[in-house]
């Protein structure tokens, strides 16, 4: 499953960066209601901070604000957020091999925008323009390897360039 896919169901309510449980569906090849069917009959696995519920207000926010999410608008339900450890948990109930397959995805894309997070934040700190060239290139990477499925390395060349300016 390409990363960038994935990436683009990360949205962030209420703080948190969490993927809509008719995003963890589409990506699973379920419908929601199994989603939340197996969060109603696991409720020992989701302790607080694996979901959100949205409210009004952040459905109405992420239906203006996220195109794929359009078809929220008339839907007379209040949708949930899975958190990265929400979507751990869903992936211990949800068995098939498109499952298995997806989980892996959904873990190496949060893995690869946390790390490209913490080395973006790690660059402006970093004095020595070598250590500073590294990071750059780091992210120049991981930000090629989510937006693309078929990433290669060759040498120290990357498919993509970024210039960052200070």
């Amino acid at each position: 499953m390409e990363l960038q896919i994935i990436k683009d169901k990360i949205i962030t309510i209420q703080g948190q960066q969490v993927i809509l449980d008719c995003d963890v569906a589409e990506l699973y090849g379920v419908e929601t209601k199994r989603i939340n069917e197996a969060v109603r009959n696991n409720p020992e696995k989701f302790p607080d901070g694996y979901i959100i519920s949205l409210s009004k207000s952040d459905k109405d926010e992420v239906v203006e604000n996220f195109d794929h999410l359009a078809k929220l608008k008339f839907s007379p339900t209040l949708n949930k957020g899975f958190s990265e450890k929400g979507l751990y948990m869903i992936a211990t109930i949800l068995k098939s091999p498109i499952a298995t397959e997806t989980t892996i995805a959904i873990v190496e894309t949060f893995a690869k925008v946390r790390e490209l997070s913490h080395t973006i934040a790690r660059i402006s700190g970093e004095t020595e323009k070598e250590q500073q060239k590294s990071m750059m290139q780091k992210s120049g990477e991981l930000i090629s390897d989510i937006l693309t499925d078929d990433f290669q390395t060759i040498g120290t060349e990357t498919p993509s360039s970024l210039t960052f300016r200070f």
